[in-house]
């Protein structure tokens, strides 16, 4: 009998197969770097779109097209979204099923945290065996941890102070108008 293994591609960008806790973060991180720089580069190469959002001028075409192309930019982040969510869940030995949880609004964001936090089956289940995470990953994830709370840290500090300073600009300008007026 000639038993010949075939060893499987296992394809990051498809269903099938198996996520890792960090392999789930790297790839989620490589997908944000990526829409950033296709954003970036709708913004860049589609003059007036940022100066003139609601088409004033009357060019529609170039607005119309980057628009068209944010949308279809979008459509394959949420499709590479649910395919990281599916083999994050069948690492965890569930139903890719489940991933349609993250279309509801709150528990999408329980769910999110119960697939960065709970850790895989190490032996194969019914998805295959356990993906080795490779080391980009691994850096990529890390990255993705150490960066994600300080920018949602920024994002909340950088409007405060700025509602700080100007709060205290204003109050400093009636001080001086009183201090005038006496």
């Amino acid at each position: 009998m000639n038993t010949h293994f075939t060893p499987t591609i296992d394809s990051p960008l498809k269903a099938n197969g198996r996520f890792g806790r960090m392999s789930y973060l790297g790839w989620n991180m490589l997908m944000s770097f990526v829409m950033i720089m296709v954003i970036g580069l709708i913004f860049a190469f589609t003059p007036g779109l940022l100066t003139d959002p609601y088409n004033m001028t009357g060019s529609s075409t170039p607005g119309t097209i980057a628009v068209a192309l944010i949308v279809i930019a979008y459509i394959a982040m949420l499709y590479f979204t649910f395919v990281f969510t599916i083999r994050r869940l069948h690492d965890r030995n569930h139903s890719g099923w489940l991933s349609l949880i993250m279309l509801i609004p709150l528990v999408n964001v329980l769910m999110m945290l119960y697939l960065i936090f709970a850790k895989g089956d190490v032996n194969p289940n019914q998805y295959g065996v356990p993906r080795p995470t490779q080391t980009w990953e691994k850096v990529l994830a890390w990255f993705y941890i150490l960066v994600f709370p300080i920018g949602i840290f920024a994002a909340i500090s950088i409007p405060a102070y700025q509602d700080y300073v100007q709060r205290a600009q204003q109050v400093e300008m009636q001080q001086n108008m009183q201090d005038v007026d006496q």
